[in-house]
């Protein structure tokens, strides 16, 4: 390998470094603040990346048939509890207003949107923005429809609600975006020549909106009360309740905030790959090992993490491509095994 080369595989690893950060730091959040690991977090890589294709090639975005449909199930939901809560009963009118605000008005608005300008004639920026409409109302509807009534369960019963999550939303993405894998247009067609290596402009964009989602992500959680509670929510989530903070509206906001990176790096990755309905799994995947190097704790770790995963992706794929997925996942038997060795167990007895 000569110093060419290594030059390539780096741009290679830190492009896909940073799609993965993203989708580290969106798992590290759902996890800290709800205690789900949001297994589903492929699939909204896919629902981004197949909703642009669709536009892109004058079809319909089935996305949004699915996004309308969730939205009725949640308002069904929301009248059901609020029915069955003497307490909610009492405002019965101004909660079931609301709910249909937001899961039957707003979805049908954006529905309309999509069967009107969902089409290769709107620009790609409002393609793109279409596009975020469409994927990201669905993340606070699944963690209504399947989360939030086992808020309190444990974490074994959360990650098995997970998976079951995962296999319909896969079920789910094969009905409405078929098998066939779709490609979107490339969002810029810029080479820079440094020397012998050529950066594309498409890396430079992935690589400049990945670290501006980043910087925003932190100065939402320094700066803003929204942040601070989900970080107060993180840190103890009794203790949040106690001082007023709400915990439903931490994990909606949570999960709302990774489905939007999720979809975000679908559309980031389409141009550089073609995207089935079930490739979104794997991506994901190598965003949960950046997430487990950081302990699901941690956003520096996890998004350094991520960028290593890259980068080993990378390299492995020059001088073993065929084993390139087990050298990646392999990572994480060592860290697995020095989080053991240096964390304090506690036994029962002792708890007790």
């Amino acid at each position: 390998m000569d110093l060419s080369i290594a030059a390539i595989l780096a741009q290679d690893g830190i492009t896909t470094g940073a799609i993965y950060a993203l989708l580290s730091l969106a798992l590290v959040l759902v996890f800290s603040v709800t205690r789900v690991i949001f297994i589903p977090q492929g699939e909204f890589v896919a629902f981004g990346a197949l909703t642009l294709a669709a536009m892109q090639t004058d079809r319909y975005p089935h996305a949004a048939t699915l996004m309308v449909g969730l939205g009725l199930a949640t308002f069904v939901v929301e009248a059901a509890m609020t029915l069955r809560s003497p307490q909610l009963r009492r405002d019965m009118l101004r909660i079931l207003s609301l709910a249909a605000a937001k899961f039957v008005i707003a979805p049908a608005l954006i529905w309309l949107l999509a069967v009107q300008f969902g089409n290769a004639s709107l620009a790609m920026p409002l393609q793109i923005v279409l596009t975020m409409l469409i994927v990201v109302p669905m993340g606070p509807m699944i963690y209504r429809l399947a989360f939030q009534p086992l808020a309190e369960a444990t974490t074994l019963v959360l990650l098995i609600v997970a998976v079951g999550v995962h296999f319909a939303l896969l079920g789910l993405g094969l009905v409405i975006f078929g098998a066939e894998g779709s490609r979107t247009k490339p969002f810029s067609d810029i080479n820079i020549n440094v020397g012998a290596l050529s950066i594309s402009g498409q890396s430079i964009v992935i690589v400049g909106v990945s670290a501006a989602l980043i910087v925003a992500l932190y100065l939402f959680f320094e700066h803003t009360l929204q942040g601070k509670a989900l970080r107060a929510t993180a840190v103890n989530r009794l203790g949040a309740r106690l001082v007023g903070i709400g915990t439903t509206q931490a994990g909606r906001l949570a999960f709302t905030l990774a489905v939007a990176l999720g979809a975000l790096c679908g559309v980031l990755i389409a141009p550089l790959t073609t995207v089935y309905y079930d490739s979104g799994f794997l991506i994901g995947l190598k965003g949960f090992v950046g997430a487990i190097i950081g302990g699901l704790a941690s956003y520096p770790i996890a998004a350094a993490g991520s960028m290593l995963v890259g980068m080993l992706e990378a390299y492995s794929s020059f001088w073993a491509s065929a084993f390139k997925e087990v050298i990646v996942f392999t990572l994480i038997i060592p860290v697995l095994l020095w989080r053991s060795l240096t964390s304090r167990h506690v036994d029962d007895e002792e708890e007790e």
